[in-house]
């Protein structure tokens, strides 16, 4: 009797919580900023059966309808205080997607010059858009391969988008920028497929599916760029945040965080079952990989390139290697961690952990992939090292980086990676001799003053936005293009791409602005 007593004690107690947490979100519902019709305008995108049915043109033509609707159903019916400048959906902003040479919120199709020699094919993160990934893309275009880098559903529209998607419907469309890929370029040439953030994610959990469904075109290579192999927990229960949303008074209470929609590029709103579907997402593909794993079945998976922050507030740097790096076979794989910066004029500003986190995660035994970190050559100096510890070693050698780490950064972020620094609207240093394309560069932003000013968050300006290791990162993608690795791990012999010069000043031209970068990319 005192157990059902102390077990009905607890049940009670549970649904009281529960009670006052539900209460207490829908109350922050009703006091939350306003909607507006970004936020509640859904777009009517494919669903998983349809992509798994659809090839490209058609997907094309109703990602071009979906647009079309944005316009008619939101920026031609925005109220007079919603026509204002930093408003990407009012027709007169200088951030008005439609008005730039490329509006990289759709899908794009990178053709190089000649017979391609092989495909990639770029998934973005989540909120994100394929302009994230356009440097990396506009690298392989000039190595010889077709880049085609998808806009997944319920991204580049409007954020509403995201509250009426699944992760599924992402998963298909991976299957079908792949099947379009093979589709221009057939085996054997190489296919490789790039993921960042909730993209990486998908790019792996794909080629997991690969192992035990042979109908699927085998990716020869992978990178990953600060992948969502595990997020907060808080995820999980995002689905309950959003309960009271259900009645219309509290709709607010299906988003995590409304904010005016100044980015052509990425929302700044973020809704609930953005969180929850990434949740799922990372689930999905972490129990895949523990089910082969036991039926030893990863043996057939391609080398894995990734980059990661050690510090990163999204996605959990040691989920990566508990979950992933650990049960991947000796096939070549490798993993790259961004220290932060250790320089003493710091100390006295980062937590004691962000010094030790390095130290937590560097293997203890020898490890199949290579570890490797870039770091500070000392503690007062900005002269960075990459230093790499081999497959099935633990002695760490070392090699000087030309590339110092900046002394008003001192870590890099999630969203950091794959944006070289004079990107012209991410870039904490844009090119000064290159007219703004955007309207304005949100990364060279350097607000000060009074914080109850701002109508975002201090967190939204201190982000770094782009990556000063951009170059490093750059260099070791080309390295698995022009060398690319075999199912041991060994580099085979570069394959020879007719009209394109392997050489540095190649390398560096592919993330500074020319004159192409503002013209638009054929299409299929």
């Amino acid at each position: 009797m005192a157990i059902k007593r102390l077990l009905r004690r607890i049940l009670i107690g549970g649904m009281v919580v529960g009670v006052t947490l539900l209460a207490l979100r829908s109350y922050r519902a009703l006091s939350g900023p306003p909607l507006h019709p970004w936020h509640t305008f859904v777009p009517a995108e494919l669903r998983e059966g349809e992509l798994d049915a659809a090839d490209w043109s058609r997907y094309q033509a109703r990602e071009a309808a979906i647009l079309d609707s944005v316009r008619a159903e939101v920026s031609q019916k925005l109220a007079p205080d919603e026509r204002v400048p930093i408003n990407r959906y009012f027709e007169d902003s200088p951030v008005y997607p439609a008005r730039f040479a490329q509006d990289w919120n759709r899908s794009y199709v990178m053709e190089p010059d000649g017979q391609p020699i092989g495909a990639v094919v770029l998934l973005h993160g989540l909120t994100d858009s394929p302009y994230s990934l356009r440097h990396i893309a506009k690298l392989y275009r000039d190595r010889g391969f077709v880049a085609i880098g998808i806009r997944l559903p319920g991204h580049g529209t409007v954020p509403a988008g995201l509250t009426d998607v699944r992760w599924e419907d992402w998963m298909a469309a991976t299957r079908l920028a792949v099947r379009e890929a093979r589709q221009r370029v057939p085996a054997p040439g190489p296919l490789h497929l790039v993921g960042f953030s909730n993209g990486g994610a998908l790019a792996m959990k794909y080629a997991l599916d690969v192992i035990t469904d042979p109908e699927l075109p085998r990716a020869a290579r992978i990178i990953l760029i600060t992948p969502m192999i595990g997020i907060t927990r808080f995820a999980r229960f995002a689905g309950l945040a959003a309960l009271p949303a259900v009645l219309p008074p509290f709709a607010n209470a299906a988003w995590l965080s409304v904010v005016p929609e100044f980015n052509p590029f990425k929302y700044n709103s973020f809704p609930v079952n953005g969180a929850r579907q990434s949740y799922r997402l990372t689930d999905a593909l972490q129990s895949q990989l523990q089910r082969l794993a036991r039926a030893g079945q990863l043996g057939g998976l391609p080398p894995v390139l990734t980059f990661q922050s050690v510090i990163d507030f999204t996605v959990s740097t040691p989920a990566i290697l508990t979950a992933l790096y650990s049960l991947l076979p000796d096939n070549g794989s490798e993993i790259v961690l961004f220290d932060v910066n250790r320089t003493l004029k710091f100390a006295p500003l980062l937590r004691p952990s962000a010094y030790v986190a390095l130290d937590r995660l560097t293997p203890t035994s020898p490890q199949p992939y290579r570890f490797t970190a870039i770091v500070n050559a000392s503690d007062d100096s900005d002269a960075t090292l990459e230093r790499s510890i081999g497959p099935g070693q633990l002695q760490a050698e070392d090699r000087a980086l030309n590339l110092p780490y900046p002394p008003g950064i001192f870590s890099l972020s999630h969203l950091a990676i794959p944006i070289p620094m004079d990107d012209p609207l991410y870039g904490l240093q844009p090119d000064p001799k290159v007219p703004p394309e955007f309207g304005f560069s949100l990364g060279a932003m350097s607000a000060r003053g009074e914080r109850g000013t701002l109508v975002v968050d201090q967190d939204f300006l201190t982000r770094l936005p782009s990556n000063p290791f951009f170059p490093y990162l750059l260099e070791r993608v080309d390295e698995g293009i022009k060398r690319p690795s075999g199912p041991t791990g060994r580099n085979l012999a570069p394959t020879a791409v007719p009209g394109i010069p392997v050489r540095l000043e190649a390398l560096l031209s592919t993330f500074l602005p020319d004159d192409t970068e503002s013209q638009p990319f054929a299409g299929p």
